[in-house]
């Protein structure tokens, strides 16, 4: 399927409207078959131009994302040049030790490594060569970032310990930094679910792009956060929006945001309700949830691609066609007047 492509800031590169996220391939939640593996990068390559763009990180599945990824693009016989991989650095793989892994218990399914964190200078790049390992000669990332930066800064016991995680996240990032000036890599960004994070790194960091998590979606949307992507836009630094079904709840999930909602706590029901009216209009237009959704992460100029993951080879197609449905004006300014979308959002109705 031929789909325009957009610059990935001042890079060189270009990047399609959908980039493929791989924690699938890692186990998570689940223990997807080899051959489903195989499926699914196949089908990635039969929706999109090349080069395709895979988002991974040396966390899924204690780099088991990046060693299917790697496997599967040599049994496919896809050429490097037709392939663009980002990894997220800050976390490396180590033996496992007892019957589970340590790192996010309960998450990630039939694995023979554990994962520890390390985000420093020395640590991201130790994380980087792993990874570029687990790939494979044939196989490198291109693109580079800090791994949820803002869950680092987050555990500090306190501001002064905030205020030394933050300077290793700096120094990770001199790093990454001297790869990029040396003709290793070709970009390099963050990815975060806190967006005062990513501008907190953006004003010490001369990015290339920016991955926003739960932050920029059809449920929220504050004019603060979409004044710091236009901001980022007129700097030449691309955004790429991402988990935008916040976990799913809003296309009927159960999950919300990496938690289960409660539907009779008085904080919990107007999420429920505001997904209800949101689904009853989409019924009214005939549109597809999923679609609304993805459609309005798009639509802010600086966003240039959306983030987009499964676990079922037939899904990769659909997801694809979200990414290029045409949504009627009709639509959105029902959205308004339902209050569902805010009345002043700017770049739709």
């Amino acid at each position: 399927m031929s789909i325009p492509r957009s610059p990935l800031g001042q890079t060189g590169l270009t990047i399609p409207p959908i980039i493929f996220g791989t924690s699938c391939l890692g186990n998570l939640y689940q223990a997807v078959p080899d051959e489903t593996k195989l499926a699914i990068l196949q089908e990635f390559f039969a929706h999109v131009d090349v080069p395709v763009f895979l988002d991974s990180a040396g966390k899924y599945g204690a780099g088991l994302a990046l060693e299917t990824i790697g496997k599967g693009l040599r049994k496919l016989k896809i050429p490097p040049a037709q392939v663009i991989i980002s990894n997220k650095l800050g976390w490396k793989r180590v033996p496992l030790k007892g019957p589970e892994p340590t790192f996010e218990p309960g998450a990630w399914v039939g694995l023979s490594h554990d994962a520890v964190q390390d985000i420093s200078a020395e640590g991201i790049l130790t994380a980087w060569r792993q990874g570029n390992a687990l790939l494979g000669s044939d196989y490198s990332a291109q693109i580079v970032s800090v791994h949820d930066p803002d869950e680092y800064l987050a555990a500090a016991p306190t501001a002064l310990e905030r205020k030394s995680r933050f300077k290793d996240i700096i120094a990770a990032y001199g790093a990454l930094s001297k790869l990029k000036a040396e003709g290793h890599v070709r970009a390099i960004g963050v990815g975060s679910k806190d967006w005062r994070v990513v501008r907190q790194i953006a004003d010490c960091v001369a990015l290339d792009w920016v991955m926003l998590a739960v932050n920029l979606t059809i449920y929220s949307h504050p004019p603060e956060l979409l004044r710091f992507v236009e901001a980022l836009r007129a700097r030449g630094v691309a955004v790429i929006n991402s988990a935008v079904f916040h976990a799913g709840f809003l296309v009927g999930g159960r999950y919300f945001d990496y938690r289960i909602p409660d539907p009779h706590s008085p904080t919990d029901q107007p999420m429920f309700e505001w997904r209800e009216r949101f689904h009853r209009l989409c019924a009214q237009h005939a549109i597809q949830p999923a679609a609304a959704c993805v459609q309005f992460a798009l639509s802010p100029p600086g966003v240039v691609s959306i983030a987009l993951n499964t676990s079922a080879p037939e899904r990769v197609r659909e997801n694809v066609n979200l990414a290029q449905t045409t949504i009627p004006n009709e639509f959105w300014q029902a959205a308004k007047s339902e209050q569902l979308i805010a009345g002043d959002y700017p770049y739709l109705g």
